[in-house]
């Protein structure tokens, strides 16, 4: 569904991804590693349209994206949830979630994919009317979510969702996020709390420096030396 060939990012004259190839299969949840600084924001950036590279090629369902603009990326299918959820926070949770479905034409249908959200999150059915800026931290993350499934996404990008949750709070939303692709939406997910992210995924990338150092599915990264030192504590 996804592949990336040899894609170089910069920051004006900071280059932030190093000639990354990967691909994502139809289907796939798959993680991307890595600490702060490693480019996993840039990578998601980068995919979505909000950044283009300066070297590579990007591919969506066989569409050449990595210049296309950001509202056409998703219209394609390839939504983003950014990091720090980026909410409306003076619109309700029901306008926020009416502004994730504005590239689409059926409203009716739009409708029924609300009730389909409230399905998975049910407080925001609650909160329906409730400013977004006074929702809790978990329930931000749950709109930012939602508001994305309201844009039907094909590619679900999720940059660092487990970000200022609980650990309790944490494991819930993984567990939806492993349902949301169970139900047939692909998904990518760069974390950097990488037991969930690998519990969670089929598939990995470890970003370091900006530059692509492991792949692999879930249980061999899991199993990995190197990984279980960076990023799971182990020896």
């Amino acid at each position: 569904m996804l592949r990336l060939e040899n894609v170089s990012t910069w920051y004006g004259p900071i280059q932030a991804l190093k000639g990354i190839t990967l691909e994502v299969a139809d289907g796939a949840m798959a993680a991307v590693l890595g600490a702060n600084g490693a480019g996993k924001t840039t990578l998601m950036n980068t995919i979505s349209g909000l950044m283009h590279p300066r070297e590579g090629r990007i591919e969506f369902s066989g569409v050449r994206t990595d210049h296309a603009r950001s509202d056409k990326i998703v219209r394609l299918g390839v939504v983003q949830v950014p990091e720090g959820r980026q909410l409306f926070p003076d619109l309700t949770v029901g306008e926020n979630l009416r502004m994730g479905a504005y590239v689409r034409r059926d409203r009716a249908s739009a409708r029924d994919d609300q009730a389909w959200v409230f399905a998975r999150f049910p407080v925001l059915k609650d909160r329906l009317r409730q400013l977004a800026g006074t929702l809790s931290g978990g329930e931000q993350q749950m709109l930012a979510i939602g508001r994305a499934l309201m844009a039907r996404p094909k590619l679900l990008l999720l940059d660092e969702p487990s970000l200022g949750l609980s650990p309790i709070l944490v494991r819930q939303l993984f567990l939806t996020i492993a349902g949301l692709n169970r139900d047939g939406t692909t998904i990518l997910v760069a974390e950097q709390n990488a037991h969930i992210a690998l519990a969670t995924s089929t598939c990995g990338f470890v970003l370091e420096t900006g530059r692509l150092a492991l792949e692999g599915r879930c249980e061999e990264l899991r199993d990995d030396v190197r990984v279980r030192k960076l990023y799971l504590g182990g020896k």
